[in-house]
């Protein structure tokens, strides 16, 4: 084996091998197990286009305050974030410089079903998503990263062939007898 050059000790001197830097990230880590993210990689994604969006904000907020180009753009902004139901109010650009990955994480589908009391956990919830019991609008859903949007959370439902479907349709009376011909 070589002998390591003065500069090559001094470099690996200055690496920790055994603690990288992005496994201290107590924030991180409480927000994928809160959320149960299952894919590092999707979380990044949510820190990245926050940290984008705060970016537009504070280029927006360069421009004179009566500029079209800058109203223009705040209300194209605020509307496709509340559209996609990451803030909760069109009002100011303030919204949006407090952004976080959170807001990004309560709009998967994993998380709207546990809201409107599809599944009493995130864990169930992924796995029936992963089962392919639940559709959003007419399509059947298999990824719980899935971000449901304001106006689509309204079609969130069960497959119709689901016996969870049928389940619940029973417990509340209103099982179709054509339904129990299938």
């Amino acid at each position: 084996m070589r002998q390591l050059k003065y500069h090559e000790k001094k470099l690996l001197r200055k690496v920790d091998f055994l603690q990288w830097k992005n496994e201290n990230n107590q924030r991180e880590l409480q927000i994928i197990r809160r959320y149960h993210i299952q894919n590092r990689d999707d979380y990044k994604k949510y820190n990245k286009i926050c940290g984008m969006v705060t970016k537009l904000v504070s280029i927006i907020k360069r421009l004179d305050p009566k500029d079209p180009t800058r109203i223009e753009l705040t209300d194209q902004a605020l509307n496709k974030l509340y559209a996609m139901g990451i803030i909760t109010t069109k009002k100011s650009l303030v919204q949006l410089e407090k952004l976080s990955t959170s807001a990004f994480c309560r709009r998967r589908l994993s998380v709207v079903m546990v809201r409107l009391k599809m599944a009493e956990t995130l864990k169930e919830a992924c796995t029936l998503i992963e089962q392919g019991h639940v559709r959003v609008g007419p399509e059947t859903i298999l990824e719980p990263a899935y971000l449901v949007t304001r106006p689509m959370e309204d079609f969130v439902t069960w497959v119709d062939t689901s016996k969870i479907r049928r389940k619940v349709l029973a417990y509340n009376d209103k099982l179709d007898d054509y339904d129990l011909l299938n």
